[in-house]
């Protein structure tokens, strides 16, 4: 189990999202699903990290934000963020 909070932007229909998702519920991370279709604010942290874009999944562990990233890019995130 982790405390680092991972906050994972998604929304309905994504297939990458879907596919991230899995790894991620069954981790143990402490993880924040945010759709970006109920949440303008988080479309807009979304943009921000992301060129402009809605680009999801966007993961942001910490200070590190990742567009699309593989769930062993989360993972080395995570045990970065652990480990600081």
């Amino acid at each position: 189990m982790s405390n680092v909070e991972v906050e994972f932007y998604w929304r309905p229909g994504c297939g990458f999202c879907a596919a991230l998702d899995r790894p991620m519920s069954k981790s143990g991370f402490n993880v924040r699903k945010i759709n970006i279709w109920e949440d303008p604010s988080a479309a807009a942290r979304v943009r921000e990290v992301a060129n402009g874009n809605e680009t999801v999944p966007t993961v942001i562990v910490g200070s590190v934000a990742m567009v699309n990233p593989s769930f062993a890019e989360v993972e080395a995130a995570v045990k970065a963020a652990q480990a600081a």
